[in-house]
């Protein structure tokens, strides 16, 4: 997940989607819990184990708040985050805490799941997230999902979206709302994510990225972002990488504040199609059985 330098050009106008030109290859964010976890403690599930933590000084979690925006990054970007989290705080964080207490009610295990994943010019960081899984599932089904996403040319429609058994009791609702990724305001505070910019992707994700794109890591990863208010799981995952590439050269502070106004509008829309799409799956179960594998339903 990494590389250069961000821009920023307050002058360039807001394009649609099908406007970007900024490559033209083809080729096949996927933000579910891909890899295996591992337990440290009773409050918080990683897929990394305890010794490469460890060795590895990126890759941990902590309360610090960063107040300095990080080498490349505009200063007015990190005010923006730091003053939306402070002043918004009576309202997430009895959000936080009601959700911390029905993950531990409504499944066993851990309240959260941490995850490597390539941050701002490749920089390694372990994001939090509120466990939406049951512990201790298979992986393999994402990633075949993922794999078929990023070479296929179709739309990016979340594992989930086809009834995923993986899923806890009121899951598919937390991460239709994103309301699973509250905790990565944590990560904004720490300065390892802004709460505007590309969707952090896995570093197995990275591996198989063309040298191309790459460049979507030239900005900070955000909770929201240009990708996920013009289309989001509709497009394809070409088209994914090259919104994200075109809010990292044309990173400015109008933009973060349209994205930011576009993002609750975009998530009533996704919640409303989740809702559409579990009725119509539903008469559909009835009718084929209920043996049917993940696998089969990718």
């Amino acid at each position: 997940m990494y590389t250069a330098d961000a821009s920023s050009n307050p002058a360039v106008s807001l394009v649609e989607p099908s406007d970007l030109r900024v490559c033209r290859d083809s080729a096949g964010e996927c933000d579910a819990q891909t890899s295996s976890p591992q337990f440290d403690n009773l409050t918080t599930a990683s897929d990394q184990p305890q010794h490469a933590r460890k060795n590895n000084p990126n890759a941990h979690f902590g309360t610090g708040i960063a107040v300095g925006a990080p080498a490349g990054v505009p200063s007015w970007k990190r005010i923006l985050d730091i003053t939306a989290i402070l002043l918004t705080a009576p309202f997430w964080l009895p959000v936080v805490m009601i959700l911390t207490l029905w993950i531990k009610l409504a499944s066993p295990g851990p309240i959260f799941f941490r995850q490597e994943r390539v941050g701002h010019r490749g920089r390694r960081f372990m994001i939090l997230k509120f466990r939406t899984m049951k512990v201790n599932v298979e992986t393999q089904s994402h990633e075949r999902h993922l794999e078929q996403l990023m070479h296929g040319d179709r739309p990016m429609t979340k594992l989930d979206a086809s009834g995923d058994p993986r899923i806890i009791p009121g899951g598919r609702i937390l991460r239709a709302m994103g309301l699973d990724e509250l905790p990565q305001l944590f990560n904004v505070l720490r300065g390892e994510m802004s709460l505007v910019g590309p969707r952090p992707c896995t570093p197995h994700e990275f591996s198989r990225y063309q040298l191309w794109q790459h460049e979507r890591v030239n900005a900070p990863p955000g909770l929201t972002g240009y990708w996920q208010v013009n289309g989001k799981n509709k497009t394809t995952f070409t088209e994914m990488i090259n919104m994200d590439i075109f809010y990292t050269k044309n990173m400015a502070l109008w933009l973060d504040l349209t994205i930011m106004v576009k993002t609750f509008p975009a998530v009533i829309s996704q919640v409303m199609e989740t809702r559409i799409a579990t009725r119509v799956r539903t008469p559909a179960s009835a009718g084929n059985g209920s043996n049917e594998s993940v696998a089969e339903r990718c």
